[in-house]
């Protein structure tokens, strides 16, 4: 009979203990997946890229349920599909990937997916201008959102897409779309307005990888990447030692890493200035092929670009507002 007792005690404990455990894991779930609601007939959207993602959410609020299969992090150009995207991709009602070269390894699946289902399956950046576009030679460089005013320009082709699918709330993207658009013309006009603040001899911007050369044409500052285009290429010690030699000519105070880069690069170019008499600091982390992490304000688009704008002119001896943008869009909240 003790013996009995004993044992109903024991699982006792050990079922009050698998309830709390669950309960933790239940506690401790994603918010974004948890806390956001959706309307009874809101659509499923995929997308790579979460600078996408986040446009395509602040368009179709409530009537999309969007899947970002690239996070915080990412490095897209490096970036190999699993078994999970593949099956995301397939069962999304609408899909939007960036395009012009930029997802890498996952380019062959999206090919693919598009030929089969050409009608919910987009490559965003590709319905761009071509002639807005900046090439390396004969290829585009895909970083298009690095120049707020040309991201812009995919709200309205988003919008489009999603009326065309779910027509029933045309009304409410075309709404969210136009609101949208008004953000981000004053984030375009407060990146202008901070990088004038920069005295022009230090607006030069140097990083990892060649992603900011929209930011530099549309702001007016020179860029100049380690690596290439996408971060497959490897930097040739030619192009080390010629940076080298133009941050200590040029006495440039701070050049930059990437969120989603290695700074293995960025770090030689410290020594090597350092071998020459030149102190050159990390500015700090830019985030160029992804965004900040989920749930946060570095985690949307305008928070990204806000980062990286302030972020510039802090470190370049500008002299950024105080708050950056996120302060005029608390102001005008309140």
């Amino acid at each position: 009979m003790k013996y009995s007792v004993r044992l109903f005690s024991i699982l006792l404990i050990l079922f009050i203990a698998a309830v709390i455990v669950f309960a933790l894991i239940i506690g401790n779930s994603n918010p974004s997946t948890s806390e956001k609601s959706y309307s009874s007939s809101a659509i499923h959207v995929v997308t790579t890229t979460g600078m996408i993602g986040d446009v395509v959410s602040q368009i179709a609020g409530a009537h999309a349920r969007v899947t970002v299969i690239m996070g915080s992090g990412i490095d897209p150009h490096l970036y190999t599909p699993t078994r999970n995207d593949v099956n995301a991709l397939s069962t999304a009602d609408l899909v939007f990937f960036h395009g012009l070269h930029l997802e890498g390894a996952m380019a062959n699946v999206l090919e693919v997916l598009q030929k089969e289902n050409p009608t919910n399956i987009f490559a965003l950046a590709e319905q761009l201008s071509p002639s807005s576009l900046i090439y390396s030679e004969e290829t585009p460089d895909p970083h298009a959102w690095m120049d707020v005013s040309l991201w812009s320009q995919t709200i309205p082709i988003i919008a489009n897409i999603l009326s065309g699918i779910d027509p029933e709330n045309k009304n409410n993207y075309e709404a969210n779309a136009s609101t949208y658009q008004e953000t981000l013309s004053a984030l375009d006009a407060y990146v202008h307005e901070s990088i004038r603040t920069i005295p022009e001899a230090h607006r030069i911007v140097i990083t990892a990888h060649d992603a900011f050369s929209y930011f530099g044409e549309a702001y007016g500052i020179t860029v100049r990447g380690i690596q290439g285009l996408s971060t497959l290429s490897e930097a040739s010690l030619e192009r080390v030692n010629s940076l080298v030699n133009f941050i200590v000519e040029r006495k440039i105070p701070s050049i930059f890493v990437e969120s989603s880069v290695q700074d293995r690069y960025v770090r030689s170019l410290i020594e090597g200035a350092a071998a020459q008499g030149h102190t050159v600091s990390i500015g700090g982390s830019l985030f160029s092929d992804a965004m900040g992490h989920p749930e946060t304000y570095r985690g949307t688009y305008v928070g990204m670009i806000d980062h990286n704008a302030t972020l510039i002119t802090q470190a370049l001896h500008g002299i950024p507002r105080p708050g950056g943008f996120q302060d005029l869009l608390d102001e005008e909240e309140q």
